[in-house]
C-alpha cells in the first residue's frame, strides 16, 4: 500500500485547526470553500460535492478530541478510481499559535500516489488558507 504523508504549519492556534477539521459537516463553509460545494452528513458518512457536481462519498472512521484526529475512508466517487482509501489529518501545537496539520493518506493502487500527492498538497495549501483567512476574522 503506498501512503503519502504531507505537513503544513497553519498560522492559527492548533484549538481554531482542531475545531475546523472536526465539523466534518462544514467541509464546504469552512475547510474547502469554492473547493466543495456542499456536505451532507448521513450517519457515519459524509457526502461531499464539487462543482462539477461530482460526489464523493466517506466514512467518518474516528473523530479524537484528545489526540486532534480524524480518520476517513473514501468508499466511493474517488477520483482517480481507488482500490483502498484511508486518510487522517492530526493537529499538533507549533508554539501557541500555530499548528502542524499532518495528513496521511494511503492508498491502493500504488500507481495512484503520485496523483494522491499532488491532490494532497494542492489541498492542505487551500485548507491553509481558509483557516488562516478565517482565524484573522
Amino acid at each position: 500500500m503506498a501512503s503519502v504523508r504531507h505537513e503544513i504549519v497553519i498560522d492559527a492556534s492548533p484549538e481554531h485547526i482542531w475545531n475546523v477539521l472536526r465539523d466534518v459537516g462544514a467541509v464546504h463553509e469552512r475547510l474547502l470553500p469554492g473547493r466543495v460545494t456542499s456536505t451532507r452528513i448521513e450517519g457515519d458518512q459524509r457526502l461531499l460535492t464539487f462543482p462539477d457536481g461530482h460526489v464523493i462519498r466517506e466514512l467518518i472512521v474516528a473523530i479524537d478530541d484528545g489526540a486532534r484526529r480524524l480518520a476517513y475512508a473514501v468508499v466511493e466517487g474517488a477520483r482517480p478510481p481507488l482500490e483502498h482509501h484511508h486518510a487522517s489529518f492530526e493537529v499538533r501545537p507549533e508554539g501557541d499559535e500555530r499548528g502542524r496539520l499532518i495528513w496521511t493518506t494511503d492508498v491502493l493502487p500504488h500507481a495512484s500516489a503520485a496523483e494522491i500527492r499532488i491532490r494532497v498538497e494542492r489541498g492542505a495549501w487551500e485548507m491553509k488558507q481558509a483557516i488562516e483567512a478565517a482565524a484573522r476574522r
